[in-house]
């Protein structure tokens, strides 16, 4: 496993300031938002030399491009809504094999047609699930045409919520271009004192599935902070990981950017000590 982060956390800026940026603060990597390119998170059009010359600058600084955020609301109310972020989307998966990135990473939204990580009582409708499995089919489509997977994370206000939900979405589709990324705080959620026990059965359920892993820190307030500074015990879910064969990127995220450098040299520190 290597640290890495989310590249969005840096301010907007020169390629070859954040590439080096990231590297500084001890990182091996990234997962990517095409936003850090000033381009739309889901653009309309992919501008392939561009996305070549950023993957080049970023083998040459050492870093990994460990996913690629393609994230969309794949419940929205509006089936209008979701077909033109669908055919964004469709770019992002056209995007990730130019920038060498194996995965695109997906949520699956929420029927709050306002904010897609909000929870909403329709969530757990069935009409909900049959949006979402006819969503995730368009996009294995466009995975397998462009040869690469799609990583679906757990969201405490999704339809997706959880590491059972995950399992059901995974025994369903029968895709093997179809993973899971796992976050240890938003599997946790409200279960703080509980946390042992969610994480171990999350793994045990997800463990092959696990294509990336996520390692975002709160306190017990719910509030997101830097890398080891929370209340998530990242020490076992690292090692939980570990055991079931996990060997890729551990992304930190969530915080402010004037804790980058603490959040790597935590992460790092972590890292080493289940190594």
């Amino acid at each position: 496993m290597y640290p890495a982060i989310f590249a969005r956390t840096y301010p907007l800026g020169p390629v070859n300031e954040l590439l080096s940026a990231i590297g500084e603060d001890g990182y091996d990597g990234m997962q990517l938002n095409l936003s850090c390119l000033g381009l739309a998170s889901l653009p309309d059009s992919v501008p392939a030399g561009e996305l070549k010359a950023f993957a080049e600058a970023a083998r040459k600084h050492g870093l990994a491009i460990a996913g690629l955020s393609g994230t969309y609301n794949m419940v929205h109310p509006d089936a209008a809504m979701r077909r033109a972020a669908r055919a964004r989307f469709a770019n992002v998966v056209a995007a990730a094999p130019l920038l060498g990135a194996p995965i695109v990473t997906l949520c699956t939204g929420s029927r709050n047609a306002d904010d897609m990580w909000a929870a909403h009582p329709d969530n757990a409708s069935p009409s909900a699930w049959t949006d979402l499995r006819a969503e995730l089919e368009e996009a294995l489509e466009l995975a397998e045409k462009h040869d690469i997977r799609l990583g679906v994370e757990p969201e405490p206000g999704n339809v997706v919520a959880n590491a059972v939900l995950a399992r059901r979405i995974l025994d369903e589709v029968k895709s093997p271009r179809l993973g899971i990324i796992l976050d240890a705080a938003n599997l946790v959620g409200d279960r703080l004192s509980d946390q042992a026990c969610v994480m171990d059965e999350a793994v045990d359920q997800l463990g092959e599935h696990i294509t990336l892993a996520h390692a975002k820190d709160v306190d017990r307030a719910g509030k997101v902070v830097a890398t080891g500074a929370g209340a998530v015990d990242l020490h076992r879910f690292l090692r939980l990981l570990r055991s079931c064969g996990y060997d890729q990127a551990v992304v930190a995220h969530g915080f402010e950017h004037k804790d980058v450098a603490a959040s790597g040299a935590a992460l790092r520190a972590l890292l080493e000590d289940v190594s």
